[in-house]
């Protein structure tokens, strides 16, 4: 991203309500950057993880806080997201690995779906922890056929 101009800087209280107005504001005020289908991929992958930062990087704090910028060039859209939560375990992204499914319905597990879905949708993942801070950044390219994530 070498020229890169930012497009939004919201903040929300870390709760699904304040998180969901959230989401609806970026992808409004995004939506004429891409076509309604990738529009819509991008806000899946954007409400996984909000979500998870909700259900679990806060799930020890109700009071916390999630910051989010957009920036974008010609062909991607850049989300940093900050949030002062706990850490990721092991201070790493999730693999986002296909679930075993051959168990029988009772062996799924009930979650762990959302990072392969997020990394099937972005371009590029990077999370780091400095000073008590989450930072995530997630690429996305503009353009339909864009995805699979590299980290």
């Amino acid at each position: 991203m070498l020229h890169t101009r930012e497009v939004l800087s919201l903040q929300s209280e870390a709760t699904p309500e304040a998180t969901r107005g959230m989401l609806s504001r970026v992808m409004a005020e995004l939506k004429d950057l891409m076509t309604a289908e990738r529009a819509g991929m991008i806000e899946v992958a954007l409400a996984e993880i909000v979500n998870n930062i909700v259900e679990h990087a806060y799930a020890e704090c109700p009071d916390g806080e999630i910051r989010l910028t957009a920036l974008v060039d010609d062909t991607l859209l850049r989300f940093e997201i900050r949030d002062d939560g706990l850490p990721l375990p092991g201070g790493t992204l999730p693999p986002g690995r296909p679930a075993d499914l051959g168990g029988g319905r009772q062996a799924l597990p009930e979650g762990g779906f959302g990072w392969l879905l997020i990394r099937s949708i972005a371009r590029d993942l990077s999370y780091a922890r400095q000073d008590g801070v989450n930072r995530l950044t997630v690429d996305f390219d503009l353009s339909p056929t864009g995805g699979r994530a590299r980290r």
